[in-house]
């Protein structure tokens, strides 16, 4: 972890601000979601990345799953097999109208 060297204090009400050029590099917008956890003598504030996704046709949650169309499509093994079978089996009505 390399030291940026920019300090800031704890308010009132427990909040520190993030430095604008920090959140520029990092991506981070108004109203970002970030974890926040303790690591031995540290605390580390990163911005969330859920890793567990979960399946558009199955609901089952899994890191495992495949993302497809930019991130768009998430489906489990299981579900993909089931969609591909099922466009399988429709597709003769698509090639038949082209």
């Amino acid at each position: 972890m390399k030291a940026t060297g920019i300090v800031r204090k704890v308010d009132q009400l427990g909040r520190i601000v993030v430095p604008k050029e920090l959140r520029k590099t990092m991506g981070i917008d108004i109203g970002s979601p970030l974890e926040i956890y303790v690591e031995d003598d540290r605390v580390i504030v990163r911005k969330y990345e859920p890793s567990i996704k979960t399946c558009m046709v199955t609901g089952e949650s899994s890191e495992e799953h495949l993302e497809l169309a930019n991130g768009n499509v998430v489906l489990s093994q299981e579900a993909a097999k089931q969609l591909l079978d099922e466009l399988k089996q429709k597709e003769s009505r698509f090639v038949g109208n082209a």
